[in-house]
């Protein structure tokens, strides 16, 4: 079955845009909300997305023409299975007219072709979800090439989303017969990103039926093919209703807001939610200009929310244009990484929205980093590696229980304290691409040996940009080390939703006055910030001291721990 795709409404007063670049040719699979024109109007440049789906195979437009709405784009080849099962009344039959509300049960059919055992078979991987509010990553590797032989959970892309970098794993097997993607390029959720050649085990059932709707029967002198479409809107799934809509092109619908990926891109980067955004163009289109207008109206207060809005810092305040530059002199700009773009972001909204304190300490480590050195080599024989940040890790979990409001969340929407139950800390890790912070779970049930090694193992995870996120996920308490770079104090900055962050400076020795005599002692400095709305300051002072106490004499770690 042929279907076109005609350019829809773009917004009030545009009948024309430029076409920047189309991004489908003849041969390519699209499905419905997939990416075909690249265009600018007079107003902005956005991407429109397919409200048709199949296998293209005519595109009437080319990059640097003028398209008109209303005018077809492209046309698609699309299953009519869905189109052979529409509701049909029973033409040519006369019936009383007393008999109007008949039901009549409407059998969907999935055809399926048959195959025979070992019959091969083209099959599509598609980039699935890759975590919350992830539409999109960065392709830094395409680890296959046609020709390869594919199993499932084997590594295929390398790709770096604004939380991280990781892997993604085939959930087909097969031979490689095309790749669609390329390293530098932006992959969408859902896309198709190759295609293999399977071999099928077992003969497939040739069609199954599926009753997903009653429909009301439609009255003798209704000639149509079709039960109208109000008749049907309170029984028919989606899928049928735009089944039954073959007469004209159903309305770009994406999510639940009416507008083009590229603005709820926009939307999503500013911390907006779409949703709440009113559009200005035909059935209430949003337009780049109505994001704007509503990021313009929080920001003078004219609109309320529960939370600050992200515009350019995260913090909600308008950020101030740049100088120009070149007036003194050479300059060079470079994109941010996502990584480090998402970073500016969140922690100019924790700097924003957490009241923060920093209180410091100094911790006498003389004794334990004899301790630590004596115990260092069969750690390493286990596979671990004694570091002062792993020993940190189990006292600051015996810390939380201790100190159980170190341990929460502040929910100022609902005026509530979250208390958790579970012990995870994060540890921030310095990599090439910025900052990340990966989360040694359940510290509380694990010895040091094991702590040394779970935390090695991320680490390196994040170093060599193989981390989950899920292993990114999920921290109630996070540890900054720079001791390994240098430095006395800082003021490390609160990983919200979290309430606490300890950051550890680079040791030494100093002469401490002690058994009326000065003696070189080996000390550590201590930064701990925290969210002043729920901890206070006498609670901080007691919190560090314990940490320092258990430092400096490890078995207190075993009395009170």
């Amino acid at each position: 079955m042929i279907k076109e795709f005609i350019l829809p409404e773009l917004g009030e007063n545009i009948a024309s845009a430029d076409v920047l670049k189309v991004l489908v040719k003849v041969g390519d699979v699209i499905k419905e909300d997939d990416g075909v024109l690249e265009i600018e109007t007079d107003k902005a440049t956005i991407e429109v997305p397919s409200t048709v789906a199949g296998k293209v195979v005519e595109v009437l437009i080319k990059d640097g023409d003028k398209a008109a709405v209303g005018q077809v784009v492209l046309r698609v080849e699309s299953d009519s299975v869905a189109a052979n099962a529409a509701v049909t009344s029973a033409p040519g039959k006369q019936t009383d007219e007393k008999t109007k509300t008949a039901e009549a049960a409407v059998p969907i059919a999935i055809v399926e072709e048959i195959k025979p055992a070992g019959a091969t078979a083209i099959v599509e991987f598609i980039l699935p979800e890759l975590g919350e509010n992830i539409t999109a990553a960065d392709v830094l590797k395409v680890l296959i090439k046609p020709g390869d032989i594919v199993e499932v959970n084997q590594s295929i892309l390398e790709i770096e989303t604004d939380k991280a970098t990781i892997e993604v794993p085939s959930t087909i097997a097969g031979k490689v017969t095309e790749v669609f993607i390329k390293e530098g390029e932006k992959a969408a959720v859902g896309s198709v990103i190759f295609k293999a050649e399977s071999v099928s085990a077992a003969p497939k059932t040739a069609v199954v039926q599926q009753e997903v709707a009653k429909v009301p029967a439609v009255a003798a002198e209704t000639q149509s093919a079709f039960v109208p479409k109000e008749n049907t809107e309170k029984f028919v799934s989606k899928e049928v209703e735009r089944t039954l809509a073959i007469d004209g092109q159903p309305p770009i619908k994406t999510n639940s807001a009416p507008a083009a990926p590229s603005v709820r891109r926009i939307a999503r980067e500013l911390g907006i939610d779409i949703n709440k955004v009113q559009g200005s163009g035909s059935d209430g289109r949003i337009s780049m200009d109505d994001v704007k207008a509503y990021v313009k109206a929080l920001n003078e207060g004219r609109i309320q929310t529960a939370a600050p809005v992200a515009s350019g810092s995260g913090t909600g305040v308008s950020a101030e244009p740049l100088p120009d530059f070149s007036k003194f002199g050479e300059f060079e700009r470079k994109p941010m990484s996502n990584i480090r773009a998402k970073t500016a972001v969140h922690l100019s909204y924790a700097w924003s929205v957490i009241p923060h304190v920093t209180q410091f300490d100094k911790v006498d480590i003389t004794d334990l980093e004899k301790i630590r050195k004596s115990f260092a080599p069969s750690v390493e024989k286990a596979g671990g590696k004694l570091t002062v940040t792993a020993i940190l890790i189990k006292v600051i979990a015996a810390a939380l229980k201790k100190f159980p409001q170190f341990n929460s969340s502040v929910d100022m929407v609902t005026k509530e304290v979250v208390y958790k139950k579970y012990y995870n800390i994060g540890v921030a890790v310095d990599t090439d691409r910025g900052l990340i912070v990966p989360v040694v779970r359940d510290v509380d049930k694990k010895n040091i040996i094991q702590i040394s090694k779970d935390m090695n193992d991320v680490a390196e995870k994040a170093r060599t940009r193989k981390i989950s996120l899920e292993e990114l996920q999920g921290a109630c308490f996070t540890i900054t080390n720079l001791g390994g770079i240098g430095g006395t104090f800082f003021t490390p900055i609160v990983n919200s939703p979290e309430v606490a962050i300890l950051g550890v400076s680079r040791g030494g020795f100093e002469p401490i006055y002690k058994n009326g005599n000065f003696e070189p002692r080996l000390m550590l400095p201590l930064s701990l910030s925290y969210d002043h709305r729920i901890i206070d300051g006498a609670d901080a002072v007691r919190f560090l001291r314990w940490i320092a106490e258990s430092l400096e004499q490890p078995l207190k770690l075993l009395i009170e721990g």
